[in-house]
């Protein structure tokens, strides 16, 4: 069903020229017709997103040569203030 949905709005798309534009009503209707359709699709058969390199190489060598040795810090631990000391009666 989602299939076919989503393939029929990527022919309406692709060949009606009413497909590609946008309504007052709905916005731009090539979203509605095939992009959420089959954006649908991908997740429902749970289709892995591409990998995507954490950083550019020439941006990772760049970082190596600017930190020679970074050195992992620990969290410094947050104190519970003390309560405040209240003046003893004689």
């Amino acid at each position: 069903m989602l299939r076919t949905l989503a393939l029929t709005g990527l022919s309406l798309v692709l060949l009606l020229p009413g497909g590609r534009g946008s309504t007052e009503l709905l916005g731009w209707t090539p979203l509605w017709l095939a992009g959420l359709p089959l954006v649908a699709w991908w997740s429902l058969h749970r289709f892995r997103l591409p990998a995507w390199p954490k950083t550019r190489p020439a941006a990772r060598a760049a970082l190596a040569v600017s930190v020679p040795s970074a050195r992992v810090a620990v969290q410094a631990r947050r104190r519970r203030p003390r309560p405040a000391r209240m003046p003893r009666a004689a």
